[in-house]
């Protein structure tokens, strides 16, 4: 993953072209319908850029809309058009693009844009925080057969998405909860598992890194429907995101309304889950115990 320009997403650049075109057309009293229409495009073109359904946008497209909503502030369109410009950059995940979907392609762009992510996991450690080694055990086991060269190349991919904690240049700020399951649970056996373990604990020594864990004995807990990641932008203006993966699919939800569920839960999360301090000598503990 490219050291320069950490949060030039070319996914979160294209959100954010989305968003604004979507203001800009609303302010201009037109529907999407109506724009398709007066530049002769073909019907629901529109409507899809502004979904962010778009892989490079145009910059001819972006100066027709411009014209046509009227945007005449010399600063403004540039903006706009510098946006569309890197929007139509590659992601760093392009040359893996084959073996992801669609949502999970989208899910690293904003990821590799984002400020902070907040994750809860139940079953297994987040990937972000995962070694080779249990990240390899964990898709061997998984419920997709799959060969050694996709496991390899997966691997990959979250070996990249790791640089993101230890970057340079504003590293992103992460916080995991973890159900106590997780701890206990031995994936890939005794070695693996300790140097898991040993990984954590040293992850746990960043200072834009927080460890939390939900031990058995609180009962009941906000994160029982099962695990979910929240995205923060650098951006006031670019919204939170929520993210949630299961053997059905991915589910990526930026409604405002969507995404406060999930704000909701993990504030509670938090608020019943042990301390940093507690989490961590919990979970040196457990590494202690398998030496």
């Amino acid at each position: 993953m490219p050291e320069t320009e950490p949060r030039r997403s070319p996914t979160l650049r294209r959100r954010q072209l989305s968003a604004e075109l979507r203001m800009l057309r609303e302010a201009a009293g037109l529907t999407a319908v109506d724009v398709d229409r007066r530049l002769d495009w073909t019907p629901g073109k529109l409507a899809r850029m502004e979904r962010g359904h778009w892989q490079r946008p145009r910059p001819r497209d972006i100066t027709d809309l411009l014209d046509l909503y009227s945007v005449e502030d010399d600063d403004r369109r540039e903006y706009l058009l510098m946006l569309a410009r890197q929007g139509r950059e590659r992601d760093w995940w392009h040359p893996y693009r084959k073996m992801l979907s669609e949502r999970y392609s989208t899910y690293l762009g904003l990821e590799a844009g984002a400020a902070s992510l907040l994750t809860f996991q139940s079953g297994m450690l987040p990937g972000l925080i995962q070694t080779a080694d249990y990240a390899r055990a964990i898709m061997r086991d998984g419920p997709a057969e799959l060969s050694t060269d996709e496991i390899d190349a997966r691997v990959l991919i979250r070996a990249a998405r790791q640089e993101l904690l230890t970057r340079e240049q504003d590293p992103l700020r992460l916080v995991a909860v973890l159900d106590e399951a997780v701890l206990h649970r031995n994936v890939g056996g005794d070695a693996v598992m300790r140097d898991q373990l040993e990984q954590l604990l040293e992850l746990a020594e960043l200072p834009r890194v927080t460890i939390q864990v939900a031990p058995f004995d609180i009962g009941a807990h906000p994160g029982l429907s099962g695990p979910f990641t929240i995205l923060q932008f650098p951006e006031p203006k670019d919204p939170d995101a929520a993210y949630s993966e299961n053997i059905a699919g991915q589910l990526l939800l930026e409604e405002e309304t969507d995404v406060e569920r999930f704000q909701v839960a993990y504030q509670r999360l938090i608020a019943v889950a042990a301390s940093p301090a507690d989490s961590i000598a919990m979970i040196d503990r457990h590494k202690r115990a398998m030496t």
